[in-house]
């Protein structure tokens, strides 16, 4: 066994330098064994011990190793998805301010973007978008953006000044490397097509979008931003692996929700979590309670303090003072 790895990582450290004070005992009462026969039972009794020692310091090493692995795969790279919810116009353009913060956001991290569908109305706004964003810590700092995103504002458009009340869902999809799910080829259609521009004129003169329906969910991916048709149906499928495990792991959470502790909430894209209140330029978790000011420089990405926010009330579990939000 070759213990240069698990010295190097600060996490098996400990345990390697145990492992290696067990190889010299274990030298030490082999050899006792051979000089001293009369030894030999307590010995036996003793190396017996040792060996125990050295198997399970092996395993919790192994397994320390083998989950930062998973974990690094799966925080790499992610699909953002953005939906208009209640509103109308003003929900999608909601949807498109949105993405922008997140890609934003994703900027000043030094993370990578790129839009792989949209599906846009007349004003610019989203009425659906999908996004990949690669980097380290993408997942584990965008967890818990999934769910409703609620504004509160008065559109350009209202005459009277009336605030609307306005929504859109936000999922949070990570790519997996090595997918616990298993798709049955038979139960995929693909289609292709050409990848439209703005008012439907064709991009590329071949058929390189991809569609794809799993059909014993419904759920339909389009995958768009590659240049060939084969890597568009490979991001599809990527797309198709990350909806079907958050479906799964959406189904999980609300199942165990009552067992888990201090849970900022269920992962389900359906749970208001946070209103973007214009009037009272204010930001409010309803999650963890917690408000900002200073709306605009938010929408502009600066949504550091919620994430660490949220990152706080999952290691204490204290929720700060929320403010009057209906």
């Amino acid at each position: 066994m070759n213990l240069d790895e698990y010295k190097s990582n600060p996490k098996t450290s400990f345990m390697a330098g145990m492992y290696e004070k067990l190889i010299r005992d274990e030298a030490e009462t082999r050899g006792m064994i051979e000089a001293d026969p009369a030894m030999k039972e307590m010995a036996e009794h003793e190396l017996a011990s040792i060996l125990e020692q050295k198997k399970g310091l092996e395993e919790q090493m192994k397994a320390i190793l083998a989950g930062e692995k998973e974990e690094d795969e799966k925080t790499n790279e992610i699909i953002l998805e953005v939906r208009a919810g209640a509103g109308g116009d003003e929900a999608a353009l909601f949807a498109a301010e949105l993405l922008e913060m997140y890609k934003a956001f994703a900027a000043s991290k030094g993370w990578g973007t790129r839009v792989v569908d949209e599906s846009k109305n007349d004003i610019g706004g989203y009425k659906e978008v999908s996004m990949e964003i690669k980097g380290k810590g993408v997942y584990d700092d965008l967890r818990w953006e999934t769910g409703v995103h609620r504004v509160q504002r008065v559109p350009e458009t209202e005459k009277s000044g009336r605030i609307h009340t306005s929504t859109a869902s936000v999922a949070i999809m990570p790519i997996r490397k090595k997918s616990k799910i298993v798709v049955n080829p038979a139960d995929i259609e693909v289609e292709f097509s050409r990848s439209g521009g703005k008012g439907g004129q064709n991009v590329n003169k071949v058929e390189t979008a991809v569609r794809l329906t799993h059909k014993p969910s419904g759920i339909v991916i389009r995958s768009t931003a590659e240049r060939s048709q084969n890597a568009n149906r490979e991001k599809a499928l990527q797309i198709l692996m990350a909806k079907l495990e958050a479906a799964k792991e959406e189904e999980d959470m609300k199942r165990f929700a009552a067992e888990r502790k201090g849970q900022i909430g269920t992962g389900d894209r359906s749970e208001k979590i946070r209103t973007y209140n214009f009037p009272q330029d204010r930001v409010t978790d309803h999650r963890i309670k917690e408000s900002w000011h200073n709306l605009p420089t938010i929408m502009e990405g600066k949504i550091e303090p919620i994430i660490e926010a949220l990152h706080e009330f999952e290691k204490t579990g204290k929720v700060g003072s929320e403010s009057d939000e209906n």
